[in-house]
């Protein structure tokens, strides 16, 4: 399995228009944090999970040539916002995209995009097939994906875990019973938004903390606040196992 790290940060995560803080400042490539959302090969399948606004240019970055589904954790527009932009994969492909969502998320992107869902469509718009899903696994073709329900302060939001891999974004608090589905995971990608306390996302010791407690072997931090510091400079002070995620990181599991 290759999975790539299309976007490793948050609204708050990319430069600040007006900001002087030394993140948005940095030349350092690894503190230019798009939308979060991650690329997975696997089986021979192509997978997005998420497309931010950043989606377009995450895709030409990596060259990503074939997409066979997108499958969405939830509904906030900074996970959705470039669904739009997937009928490029229509026009290449000849097919329409498979997009895996729960029924939340379904909802608001048929508010959001209600033109795609119109009975009456203006050609070029993107073409898609929606597949609900719920807190059971479900397959992808022979790619079995186990949905992991973690809480985005009230929200509830889907990780997902793909053999030894699991990909939590947006957390705040997980159940023991949600917990048990992560146990074994040989790497983890796991929401770490800022050192300072928040209501809806792991802090940075929170994060720590979860993955220790999991016993996971290699975690990767993401959607980062640019109020976390340079990566640099936090990198350097983080237990062996445990990494600060960045754009284009190339994780292979």
């Amino acid at each position: 399995m290759k999975v790539t790290i299309l976007g490793s940060g948050t609204s708050q995560g990319v430069p600040v228009i007006g900001c002087s803080c030394e993140v948005c400042r940095s030349l350092d490539f690894r503190d230019k944090r798009l939308r979060v959302s991650i690329h997975i090969e696997i089986d021979d399948l192509s997978l997005i999970i998420d497309s931010g606004p950043d989606f377009r240019q995450q895709v030409l970055r990596e060259r990503i040539t074939r997409l066979d589904a997108l499958i969405f954790t939830h509904e906030h527009k900074d996970h959705t916002a470039g669904m739009d932009d997937i009928r490029s994969f229509n026009f290449l492909q000849k097919t329409d995209m498979p997009v895996y969502a729960r029924d939340s998320v379904i909802n608001q992107l048929k508010q959001e995009f209600a033109y795609v869902f119109s009975e009456d469509k203006y050609p070029g718009v993107p073409q898609i097939k929606i597949i609900p899903i719920e807190n059971t696994p479900f397959k992808i073709q022979n790619t079995e994906i186990t949905p992991i329900e973690v809480m985005h302060y009230k929200l509830p939001v889907f990780g997902f875990r793909l053999k030894d891999f699991t990909y939590i974004t947006d957390a705040k608090t997980i159940s023991e019973t949600e917990k048990n589905k992560i146990r074994g995971s040989k790497v983890l990608v796991l929401d770490a938004l800022q050192k300072e306390d928040h209501i809806s996302h792991l802090t940075l010791e929170e994060a720590i903390e979860l993955a220790q407690e999991l016993e996971i072997e290699t975690t990767y931090l993401t959607h980062i606040s640019h109020k976390m510091g340079l990566h640099k400079k936090v990198n350097a002070q983080l237990p062996e196992n445990i990494k600060l995620a960045y754009d284009g990181l190339v994780i292979e599991s």
